[in-house]
């Protein structure tokens, strides 16, 4: 068993014990970890803000706009299709709020699948929205055939975030040789300019004998690679061929997913979607100075019921109670992470909506010492 490039032997060794303690005593890293009550993001419910009858919304990006309001890019695809409809049938939409707080507001259908022989003919999935200059980029992903092994990353443009968007006739980013840990798909993309001039394109992808192979609840490893390129366009060239995130050496194949990535005190923060290193219902939060190598991740936030109470949703709905696919809405100065947005299973339509946060200013220690200091 190989140490992850990205942990220290001394992490790694306390990980494993945790884990062979997981097997022998029946417990899960959340019952195990010593953080579980102090997530990275101190949060406070805002609430199920955008939500549409008879669709699943999934995959909220949000960006303010010039006119001062919040634009939401997010995929949907019709309730009848049920959970695993984002596969063959997404689309990717625009929606508006006055601000975070308030209910958006759906506006128009962005990307739809093309079909034909178009590498995005099935399905438009995974919307990012970022502004670089005066260029509006959507990067997202498409797949040809319904099914994960053709999921790849494309790239939209335009001037406003109304459109039009020129269409990409070709992927963004394509997988690795066969064989290799991403020969599978590229999939979940996350954007940042990087302190080398370089933007970066973080990806997720996994190796497709071991999906096939494998056995159990969740299939394959995922893991996230690296490209960069001099251009937001690219081309974009993967920086080694092995990915910079990698959890398979830990036990219960440890994964995570649904990465976004932003840059805030002279390091890169990353927040993700754990898929067992503590459980499969938290957050993750990851720090880095090279994009390359990344901290042992601590817990960004926890499952939704110790944020807010609902009632249990009909049995289709499995995967109630987490937040997936988190993303940031900074404050206006595009700096400081002011809400978290992500999608979660629920709400009036027995379907999926955007649910948002406010991030406070003050994490639980910082309130504790403002605390017993200002008395």
């Amino acid at each position: 068993m190989s140490t992850p490039n990205n942990f220290t032997r001394k992490d790694f060794l306390q990980i494993s014990a945790l884990g062979l303690a997981a097997v022998f005593f029946g417990a899960s890293f959340k019952s195990l970890s010593s953080s579980e009550e102090k997530p990275y993001f101190n949060l406070k419910p805002i609430g199920r803000q955008f939500s549409l009858e008879g669709y699943y919304i999934w995959c909220s990006s949000p960006i303010w706009g010039e006119d001062g309001k919040v634009h939401l890019f997010y995929s949907r695809w019709k309730k009848e299709k049920g959970m695993g409809g984002w596969l063959n049938g997404s689309e990717i939409c625009r929606a508006e709020a006055d601000s975070p707080f308030g209910e958006f507001q759906h506006k128009q259908v962005i990307l739809t699948p093309r079909g034909g022989e178009f590498w995005d003919a099935t399905t438009c999935h995974n919307p990012l929205i970022k502004k670089v200059d005066n260029q509006y980029y959507l990067f997202f992903m498409g797949n040809s055939n319904g099914k994960t092994n053709t999921k790849r990353i494309g790239l939209a443009t335009s001037k406003t975030l109304d459109g039009d968007w020129i269409r990409p006739e070709q992927p963004l980013l394509l997988p690795g040789k066969e064989g290799s840990w991403d020969d599978h798909c590229t999939t979940n993309p996350a954007f940042v300019k990087g302190n080398d001039g370089k933007y970066w394109l973080f990806y997720k992808s996994w190796n497709t004998k071991e999906y096939e192979t494998q056995k159990g609840p969740v299939r394959g490893n995922r893991k996230y690679g690296l490209a960069k390129a001099d251009s937001p366009m690219g081309p974009y060239k993967k920086v080694s061929e092995n990915p910079v995130i990698d959890f398979s050496s830990l036990p219960n194949n440890a994964q995570l997913e649904d990465a976004f990535v932003w840059k805030q005190d002279g390091k890169f923060h990353m927040v993700a979607r754990d898929m067992g290193f503590y459980n499969h219902e938290y957050g993750l939060h990851l720090t880095t100075k090279d994009g390359l190598h990344w901290t042992k991740p601590e817990i960004a936030y926890l499952d939704m019921k110790h944020y807010i109470q609902e009632p249990t949703p009909p049995k289709n709905l499995n995967r109630f109670g987490r937040l997936e696919r988190p993303m940031i809405l900074f404050d206006k100065d595009g700096k400081t992470p002011k809400f978290l947005v992500g999608a979660t299973q629920g709400g009036k339509f027995e379907t999926s909506t955007t649910f948002i946060f406010e991030i406070l200013k003050f994490d639980k220690l910082d309130i504790f010492y403002l605390k017993k200091y200002s008395r």
